[in-house]
Order: C-alpha cells, then structure tokens, then sequence
C-alpha cells in the first residue's frame, strides 16, 4: 500500500480554508483507490475551534500546534512515506515546512508541491528572485496545480519545476447533491465567499453592484469578514456558512453567483470549489467570465456568464425559475460525467504511478 504524508491547510475545518473540499474529494477518492493518506494540518486561525468534519475512517489525518518545535515533528514523519505531499498556503511558517518535510523525505519517496493557488504563487515568484520556493523547485520532482491550464503550466516550467500538471476542482456527489430547499437561505441570488484582497472590488462589481441596480430584488450573501462592508438594503449577511448548509444555500435560491479572485480570473481554467459545489446541487449557477470555462460547462446551457454587475443584474431579472431548474438539472448531468473526484483521483494516481514505477526498477537494479 502507497502511503502518502500530505502537508495542508486543513482537511477538518473550512473555517478560512477554501481548499478543504478540495482536499476532501481527492484524499477521500486516493483512499478508494488504495492509497494510505496522512494529512498534516497546523492548529491555527481557530480553524479547529470551527471544525465541520469528524475525523474521517479514510485519512489519519495529524493536527499539530502552530510552534516551530510541533512543526519539526510534523515534518520529520514525511520520511515514512512514499510520496510527500507539500501544499501552499498551509498557514504557519511554509517556507520553513517545506524545508524540513523534504529534508526528512526519504531519497526514493516522490515529493510533490501542491500549489492551491497558481496564479498568485506564479505572480509572486516574478516578483521575488529570492523567494525561497525558486530553490525549493528544484528539489521536487513534481509540482500539481489547483488548476490554471497552459498558462501555469508553462509559468512553473519557466520557474524551473521539472512537471507540472493541473488537478482541476471537482465534484463528490456524496457530499454535494441535491436537498430540500431551506427558507434561510431564500433569495433571487446568492453569493458565498470569504472577504480576501483579491477579491473584495470584484465582488463590489459583480455582486453588490447588481444587487444596487435590482432594489427590488432579494440578495444573500454568506462569508467570512463582511461584517463592516457597507451593502445596498436588499442584500442579506449571514456570515460564515458551514458546509453542511452549502447544498440548501445552493438549491434554494433562484441562482447561485461564483465570483473569481482577481489572479484565477486573469489567468483562467480555474473554476473555483463552490462552481461544482452549485453543479452537483443541481443549482443555476452565474459565474464571472474566465477564459476556459467552456472545458468544465457549457455558457447558456449549463451555466451563465456575466462580464459585470450589469449582466448580472440583467441575467437575474430575466430568469425565470423554469429556467433556472433546467440549467441546474443540465449542469448536474455535465459535472457528474466528466468532472467528479473519482475522475482526478484516477488522474492523480496514474501520475503517481507513472512517477513511482521507474523509480521502483532503478531500485531493483
């Protein structure tokens, strides 16, 4: 059995953590497929104050306290595993995680960076020649993407990164599925997402502003952070949602809205989470526009697109609810098709595979 130590934000907690259904759906697929995961998660921004999953039967998953000390100790045990997994964005002092898990993985094992966020790491390393992960990148043997197609792709091979392959988002249909409608989350359109720098002026334009534009029109929005933003009356603050509400926050409005941080807009083919979150609910969804969006669902029939608030608000007003049923019930029918976590798992594991086999005869040898 392939055992893998993987170093991430957070699987049991979504609180400031976009990256845990992500996490979820392919960690809980690898362990289908006969992987023994190990997810490594520091204890901090009281995400284990907020947690919204047990621990799962399919992942050990190791918390360790935010010190340099537990951090070591964390790492060390990377040396027991086959393939070591480092994501971006764990939280507390990454650079130094990343030193010590490679340096505790053993010679054989396949090491592999997982960057949740490509467009910004990529932005990042053109700006800082020395940023630690330059050097870093050369001692992996493998970098995968939350998505970002070509572009990223060819950023971290111009980084130095020997492979790069995007891991796009995905569905669980075990986890993400049609419910009930719930009367809390009633509205014409909803918005769910945390308040960050690179993505408050779009959700401005793209949300608030369609909301100012249809007075008449109800607006929920549900986050993290938004406490203080100034919003037009009809919009609705409900503050953090727990994922075991998003399927009724999803299916219950007339649509849904994903809005793309700033560097996944501009980059492309980077469908955020809450887009296969709304899909496998079976929800109208309403994205911003972003080139590649067309790999994932089809614009006008499985999804609708806007270039700004006006479009929004445009979309809004002129759907009507049979509409909006027959949209969702396509964009289900795509996701579970094409794009569900069974489908990268398998993707996951045949690069593992392809990776680990030379490895093994150079071994024999």
């Amino acid at each position: 059995m392939t055992k893998i130590a993987f170093y991430g934000s957070s699987l049991l907690s979504s609180y400031w953590n976009g990256a845990a259904t992500y996490y979820r759906g392919l960690i809980r697929q690898l362990a289908k497929l006969g992987y023994q995961v190990t997810f490594y998660e520091p204890n901090v921004y009281d995400r284990q104050k907020h947690r919204d999953m047990v621990p799962p039967t399919w992942c050990k998953v190791v918390v360790y306290e935010g010190t340099r000390e537990a951090l070591k100790e964390a790492a060390a045990e990377a040396r027991e595993a086959d393939v070591v997994v480092k994501a971006s964005g764990v939280g507390f002092e990454d650079e130094a995680l990343m030193d010590h898990v490679l340096s505790a993985a053993r010679p054989d094992a396949l090491k592999i960076y997982w960057d949740v966020d490509a467009p910004a790491t990529l932005a990042q390393l053109g700006q800082e020649p020395d940023h630690p992960l330059h050097g870093q990148l050369q001692k992996v043997d493998l970098v995968l993407t939350y998505g970002g197609g070509d572009p990223v792709v060819y950023g971290y091979r111009t980084f130095g990164a020997r492979a790069c392959v995007p891991i796009y988002n995905a569905l669980d249909p075990d986890t993400h599925r049609p419910v009930r409608p719930d009367d809390r989350f009633a509205a014409d359109l909803a918005f769910l997402g945390n308040r960050l720098p690179d993505r408050e002026a779009r959700v401005e334009t793209f949300f608030l502003d369609a909301a100012a534009k249809l007075p008449d029109a109800a607006f929920l929005l549900g986050g993290s952070g938004w406490c203080d933003k100034p919003m037009p009356a009809n919009v609705r603050y409900i503050g953090h949602v727990s994922t075991r509400d998003h399927n009724c926050f999803n299916v219950t409005p007339k649509a849904v809205l994903n809005i793309s941080r700033a560097s996944m807009a501009a980059n492309g083919y980077s469908p955020a989470t809450r887009v296969f979150e709304a899909a496998g609910a079976g929800a109208c969804l309403i994205t911003d526009a972003w080139t590649g969006l067309e790999l994932f669902l089809k614009e006008g029939e499985e999804v609708l697109s806007a270039r700004d608030g006006q479009d929004v608000a445009d979309a809004v007003a002129s759907l009507t609810p049979a509409q909006a049923a027959e949209i969702g019930r396509r964009a289900r029918a795509r996701i579970m098709r094409d794009h569900t976590y069974a489908h990268r798992a398998a993707e996951v594991h045949r690069i593992i595979t392809s990776h680990i086999s030379p490895r093994q005869v150079e071994a024999a040898e």
